[in-house]
């Protein structure tokens, strides 16, 4: 009798780790991505650049290796995002563009049906574009989304009110302070959602390089079954200084491996000062898709306005080298999600 119930319990105990085994799940997915690149109003050697982030370089170039683990229990689970290359690199504000380099890094709770904490590094919530661009529709990105923070660390809380509502709330160290605060200083962020419109709030102090403080809409509309409007305004101020600006994304479907989109953008300088510089960039992209790989070709042109040597948040020249007002180029970028 000693042995059976012995051996009762331990099927037991065994039944009950294989049904809470079955109920965890482990994934990997990620992402790769390479472009050329080419200007057509300046040359490829003179080192003429956008004022935004990421793919900045001419001729072929790497963008950036992806690869997300995740472990999903019933209530609790960890995210680890790694990534290597230079938009790695620029987005984790990192100087070894080889070695691994950690994205994003967080645990989270699932409190209840309505609730979940979330604790770690993990993306930001502002803007209308994200570092993996597997996930954007243009290749290249917007001055909005250049300006604000990538990546928080801190404690976030989750909270879906209804079907439609959806509030966070998070506190964190100042912007893109990804590892550690040696200030004493913190941020705060919030966002609010009703039916896939988003509006973000962040305060930090503004110094030591903090953000400030920043309201940004993040949202758009399915105009149609083939045509979608996505939307991005924000304003930002850093103790009288700052940027504001906006960015419409319409987009068509022409068939199902093929969309076409636009981001036109208008982004300025606030502050002490007059004709403080500002800039309007217009960007065309294509998007055709073959089984998990996406090509982009893209056309870009940005154009200042209040800026004569050409220097803004990049290097504006002309044919012959002359800082100008104005620049284009054309990119095409391959990237491959799994």
């Amino acid at each position: 009798m000693k042995k059976l119930l012995t051996l009762s319990m331990l099927f037991a105990a065994t039944s009950l780790f294989a049904q809470e085994e079955s109920t965890s799940k482990f994934s990997l997915s990620g992402s790769v991505d390479a472009y050329y690149q080419t200007y057509l109003t300046a040359p490829d050697n003179q080192g003429a650049t956008f004022g935004t982030a990421f793919a900045g370089k001419s001729g072929f170039a790497l963008g950036m290796g992806n690869l997300i683990a995740s472990y999903e229990g019933e209530k609790v689970g960890a995210v680890l995002d790694l990534v290597t290359g230079p938009r790695g690199a620029g987005a984790t504000f990192a100087s070894d563009i080889v070695d691994g380099i950690v994205n994003q890094a967080y645990v989270y709770w699932n409190v209840s049906d309505k609730t979940t904490l979330t604790f770690g590094r993990w993306n930001t919530f502002l803007g209308y574009e994200v570092i993996a661009p597997a996930a954007n529709f243009n290749y290249s990105c917007s001055y909005l989304f250049s300006s604000g923070p990538f990546s928080h660390m801190g404690l976030k809380a989750d909270f879906a009110l209804s079907d439609d509502f959806s509030l966070m709330l998070a506190v964190t160290n100042p912007w893109d302070t990804n590892d550690t605060s040696m200030t004493g200083e913190y941020a705060f962020g919030a966002q609010l959602g009703y039916s896939g419109q988003f509006l973000n709030l962040y305060y930090d102090s503004g110094e030591h390089g903090g953000l400030g403080f920043e309201i940004d809409y993040t949202g758009g509309f399915d105009v149609s079954d083939a045509f979608y409007l996505g939307i991005n305004a924000a304003y930002n101020d850093n103790d009288g200084s700052g940027f504001y600006g906006a960015a419409l994304y319409p987009q068509l479907a022409t068939s199902d491996s093929f969309s076409i989109g636009l981001r036109g953008e208008y982004f300025a300088i606030h502050g002490d000062g007059d004709d403080l510089p500002s800039v309007f960039a217009t960007t065309l992209t294509g998007s055709y898709t073959i089984e998990n790989l996406i090509i982009k070709p893209e056309l870009r042109l940005d154009a200042l306005t209040n800026q004569d040597d050409g220097q803004f948040y990049g290097n504006f020249i002309d044919s012959d080298g002359v800082g100008t007002d104005s620049l284009a180029a054309f990119t095409l970028a391959a990237i491959y999600s799994f």
